[in-house]
């Protein structure tokens, strides 16, 4: 038995030294198939984790007042806008309660519960309604004020993750994710639309866009950024104008740039500083508003108020700017920052493209110097809630999302 073992395993020694062994391939090794990309679903409120507050916020009549009159205007929108912040509240019961509401503070404190999104540590900015002095004609040394042009588009387009292996295969764009982009399409293929240096160049001239000309392009450019604001001309009449588009490009804030490059020195990095500095050095300031491709576009207004994402008018000290992602549009917020002019019950009426993320709110201040000098200076941290309809954590939790869940990272 064991010999005939042992004669068996010779002869398969024999057998497998005989069989010619594979030359080496020649050339390089065949590529190795690229995986699929896995689309990723966009953070929002749920994926940053709810939680229950605190069960009562000290808050004031007056902002009570102030923020059921914003609340009370919202709720139309609010309850036809698809919520991208994964909290789907049922509003319907607060708005009904809201139309015929006297007491405000009260209506507040028993309609809502207060939840926290993510762990609650909350950046506050401000944003006013600005004028500048315009003409309605071309003058020399003014600026175009243009609409939105008719060959800006938004299209669905993939988007692919960088190729590092230079020998895997191309990437498939139709294994990609799609994410909406802004741009024009020539000669048939989308590109993005013209930059801020584009623009500024001439790359809009000729074509009839002008709303109006403003005097400083310095002034021109912050209006962009509040978003809304009102053009007075020479004659003494007023325009005013609110966001119409914008040209799809990132939104850069060169603050922060010129902080970097030491460009800005103690009590300068307010929007009042930046400002300053920006007309001190013409060419200089000209190169780094350039660095913020982004460019807006602006329509006239003849209602009442500049008008919020919701398309409804925005309060004076009673509307904020949020992230959709994170906080429902619509919905009631109360913050309590290092800043006590920032500090109450606001509703969520606005977006902007700084104002990314969970707790990153841009409270609005209205026209004026005052609303000018609380805006441009202020920058505040602490924590925010939002006040969401009875019965929403215990909904969230039911459906799995428990209350007090850790940020996922």
């Amino acid at each position: 038995m064991i010999a005939r073992r042992w004669a068996a395993i010779a002869a398969l020694a024999f057998i497998t030294a005989c069989v010619p062994k594979p030359k080496p391939p020649v050339g390089p090794p065949p590529p190795v198939p690229a995986p699929t990309p896995t689309p990723t679903p966009p953070a929002n409120a749920i994926s940053v984790g709810v939680h229950a507050g605190p069960t009562s916020l000290p808050i004031t009549d007056e902002q009570a007042t102030r923020a059921l009159a914003a609340f009370r205007i919202s709720c139309p929108s609010l309850l036809r806008r698809r919520d991208s912040s994964g909290i789907s509240a049922d509003w319907r019961p607060a708005c009904d309660r809201a139309r015929t509401e006297t007491d405000a503070r009260q209506f507040f404190s028993t309609a809502f519960e207060t939840a926290e999104v993510g762990e609650g540590h909350a950046m506050v900015t401000g944003y006013y309604e600005p004028e500048i002095a315009a003409s309605r004609e071309p003058l020399p040394g003014y600026v175009p004020i243009y609409r939105m042009p008719d060959d800006l588009v938004e299209q669905q387009v993939p988007v692919c993750p960088s190729q590092l292996d230079p020998l895997a295969p191309p990437i498939d764009p139709a294994t990609c994710p799609l994410k909406k982009q802004r741009g024009r399409v020539v000669d048939g293929q989308f590109m993005p639309y013209f930059d801020r240096t584009e623009i500024d160049n001439g790359a809009l001239a000729g074509r009839g866009l002008e709303i109006a000309w403003a005097a400083d392009p310095v002034a021109l450019f912050f209006l962009e950024i509040q978003g809304s604001g009102r053009l007075r001309f020479p004659d003494g009449s007023v325009m005013r104008v609110g966001y119409a588009g914008q040209n799809g490009f990132p939104y850069t804030g060169i603050g922060a740039l010129m902080k970097q490059r030491g460009l800005l020195g103690p009590g300068q990095t307010s929007m009042q500083g930046i400002v300053a500095w920006l007309h001190e050095h013409p060419d200089e300031g000209k190169a780094i508003m350039q660095e913020n491709r982004s460019y807006v576009f602006f329509r006239e207004l003849t209602g009442p108020g500049p008008l919020g994402a919701l398309g409804v008018p925005v309060t004076p000290q009673g509307s904020v700017a949020a992230d959709p992602n994170f906080t429902p549009l619509g919905a009631p917020v109360f913050l309590d920052v290092d800043n006590p002019e920032a500090d109450g019950l606001w509703v969520a009426q606005d977006t902007g493209g700084a104002i990314k993320g969970p707790n990153r709110f841009d409270t609005f201040w209205g026209p004026g110097d005052e609303a000018a000098r609380i805006a441009g200076g202020l920058l505040a941290r602490g924590r925010a809630w939002l006040l969401l309809p009875l019965g929403t954590l215990d909904r969230l939790a039911q459906g799995g999302v428990r209350e007090g869940a850790s940020a996922q990272h």
